[in-house]
């Protein structure tokens, strides 16, 4: 499986929530927004699960750009399917890498024959 990763600027951080499963077991659950700066539906919802993950997302600040890696999962409950978007690593980015990123696919575009 490919590695799925996101670049965005980080919009909003949530409260910690504190979990309990049906077993007993506590767990903490952070949820962040990017802003991916696109035309249509530009802001993505991530949940950080467990003190290791919510510790990803502390040193971070409003308005930091960002590159987010997760995994994206289902669960079916009554007939209806809902999905988790998993962060597992989040890194920064600076103004030079978000705009070579941005660069180097029209560059490449625009050295086609066709």
């Amino acid at each position: 499986m490919k590695t799925l990763s996101v670049d965005g600027i980080l919009v909003q951080k949530n409260e910690i929530e504190n979990i309990e499963n049906k077993e007993g077991k506590k767990w903490i659950k952070q949820t962040f927004l990017i802003d991916t700066g696109g035309d249509y539906n530009s802001k993505i919802c991530f949940q950080l699960f467990g003190e290791e993950k919510v510790k990803l997302i502390e040193n971070y600040q409003i308005g930091d750009k960002i590159e987010v890696f997760f995994n994206i999962s289902s669960r079916e409950y009554n007939n209806r399917y809902y999905h988790n978007i998993d962060a597992w690593r989040i890194t920064p980015l600076t103004n030079t890498e978000s705009a070579n990123t941005e660069g180097s696919s029209e560059s490449s575009e625009e050295s086609l024959p066709f």
